[in-house]
C-alpha cells in the first residue's frame, strides 16, 4: 500500500511539474491587444511608404503656432499658498 501511494505520489508531481512547462494561454496572447489597439489607432497602413513632402500649414500659420506653444512655458505658474488652521485658529 505504502509503494503504490509513493508510486502515484510521484507520478502525480511529474505530471504536475510537466504541465507547468506547457506555454499558458496568457503568454501566447501576450501583447497581441497591445498591437491590436496600436493598428486601430493608424488611419492610414500604407502612409509609411509615401515618401513625398506633407503638405499642410503654410509658414506663417505654423510659426504663429509655435511662437503661442513657446510662450506658454515662458509663464510662471503661481506660487502655491497653503494655509494650516488650527482649533479654528487661522
Amino acid at each position: 500500500m505504502t509503494k503504490t501511494k509513493g508510486v502515484s505520489l510521484c507520478c502525480f508531481f511529474l505530471i504536475a511539474s510537466l504541465a507547468a512547462c506547457v506555454p499558458s494561454r496568457l503568454a501566447m496572447d501576450y501583447g497581441t491587444s497591445f498591437r491590436q489597439q496600436k493598428l486601430n489607432q493608424i488611419a492610414d497602413l500604407e502612409a509609411g511608404k509615401n515618401i513625398e513632402p506633407v503638405e499642410g500649414m503654410n509658414g506663417k500659420a505654423a510659426e504663429g503656432a509655435m511662437g503661442r506653444y513657446q510662450k506658454g512655458f515662458e509663464k510662471e505658474p503661481p506660487a502655491q499658498v497653503y494655509h494650516l488652521t488650527i482649533d479654528g485658529i487661522k
